[in-house]
């Protein structure tokens, strides 16, 4: 018995049309078609992000770039090997600390309580270690814990209680302030040891020119071998990959910034262990939200928060771990600013650090409207901030003008985030 496929009944699997089918499964996805065409493809979709608005991280580097010539341009001390290095050790404290607030803003909240808790931080390893007499690690150890505990209380009142992360956050401020000049005692500074373990976080450098070199040699050969297996295994799946050449450009681009730091660095007193510590955090945390669930996870909740209910995502306890990884990074921050000046006082947490680790992580391209966003963001960010802050240094230019500079800056680039939100949701992107 013969069928009739052109009676058929339409099943739910059925083709009706094999050749406009055809077609379409060939232009499945517009990066392989991009990557097709070579150069002229990626000038096309460069201007296709620009007119989209996804700017990525183009602002704040041309921003850096600008920012170090003017610099140069008035003073010629700026781009020296002594001065650049200071700034790269002199940003890690407020960098750790903008780390934790990339976390948080990627839910679309804030943390206003990271200066205190940088303070309490550094006061509880010094009257633990100083006052009395506990060994260092577990001092450290403790001082850290102690920031996770005091996150992980901001989580639980917003994620459980449904208090507002703002007033949470604020209230946490106030109380851990508080806390840190109680512990601290009527004296108000406690000294540390020179040559103690949390003073060699910003104080030791290895000076052998080979920990340099080889530190750039180890990233670059990580970072092509990564992204070259990646590329395997997503050729291997059928999923959009980059083609050999764009990976061999990328890594060529990472080596002449890797040795170039290298090379500076050596002109000084050598690779700063502080450096060397932030890099490493940077790409753990890199990891965790790209590469795992839990970081897709706290995507997902900066998207939309009923959508990742739905999907089962237990809400309440990713907004709990996440104050508490902010809370962490706040008393690590604290530990390195105290190792900066190897004592912890009164004003440890207050001033301008915890706007500076807020604009850290929005200047880096960080969006404050959640779910966009990267902890690479923090090193761009901090990089700003403190290179500002160098630069006017060297003029002699007081402390309020530096403060409406970084705030000018810092508007600057809300408004792009702003401007590009409506762009990118015009463009059907968003």
């Amino acid at each position: 018995m013969s069928i009739d496929k052109t009676s058929a009944p339409a099943g739910p699997h059925t083709v009706e049309n094999p050749e406009a089918a055809a077609g379409s499964d060939v232009a499945v996805d517009p990066r392989l078609l991009v990557r097709e065409q070579g150069f002229a493809g990626y000038v096309g979709e460069f201007k296709r992000k620009i007119r989209a608005g996804d700017l990525g991280s183009i602002p704040v580097v041309v921003g850096l770039i600008v920012i170090w010539a003017i610099f140069a341009s008035l003073n010629s001390n700026f781009l020296t090997a002594g001065n650049l290095s200071d700034i790269s050790v002199a940003m890690v404290g407020t960098g750790m600390i903008a780390v934790g607030i990339v976390f948080v803003l990627l839910l679309g909240e804030i943390d206003l309580s990271v200066g205190s808790v940088s303070g309490v931080a550094g006061a509880t390893f010094a009257v633990l270690n100083i006052t009395h007499g506990m060994a260092e690690w577990l001092a450290l150890i403790l001082a850290i814990l102690t920031g996770a505990v005091a996150g992980a209380i901001h989580g639980f009142f917003f994620a459980r209680v449904g208090v507002p992360a703002f007033a949470v956050t604020l209230a946490g401020l106030l109380f851990w302030n508080g806390f840190m000049l109680q512990i601290l005692g009527s004296n108000g500074t406690i000294n540390l040891d020179d040559s103690g373990l949390v003073a060699k976080l910003s104080g030791y450098y290895f000076s052998d020119v080979a920990a340099a070199y080889g530190l750039a040699v180890v990233a670059v050969a990580v970072f092509f071998l990564t992204t070259f297996f990646d590329n395997r295994r997503r050729e291997a799946a059928g999923v959009p990959s980059r083609p050999l050449s764009e990976i061999i450009v990328r890594t060529v681009l990472l080596a002449v910034v890797a040795f170039a730091a290298a090379a500076v660095f050596n002109q000084y007193k050598g690779l700063p262990l502080a450096v060397v510590l932030f890099l490493a955090v940077l790409v753990i945390t890199d990891f965790v939200l790209r590469r795992t669930a839990y970081g897709r996870k706290i995507f997902a909740l900066g998207g939309s928060i009923e959508a990742s209910r739905r999907a089962g995502i237990n809400v309440a306890a990713v907004r709990i771990s996440v104050y508490a990884i902010s809370g962490t990074f706040a008393a690590i921050g604290g530990l390195f600013i105290a190792s900066k000046i190897t004592s912890a006082n009164q004003g440890a947490g207050g001033g301008d650090l915890l706007m500076n680790a807020i604009a850290a992580a929005v200047i880096g391209g960080t969006s404050l409207f959640g779910g966009r966003g990267r902890t690479w963001n923090a090193l761009l960010g901090v990089l700003v901030i403190v290179s500002i802050q160098y630069g006017l240094a060297l003029q002699g230019i007081a402390s309020p003008v530096q403060y409406m500079i970084t705030g000018g800056v810092l508007l600057a680039t809300v408004v792009i985030d702003a401007v590009t939100r409506k762009t990118q949701k015009s463009a059907g992107r968003a």
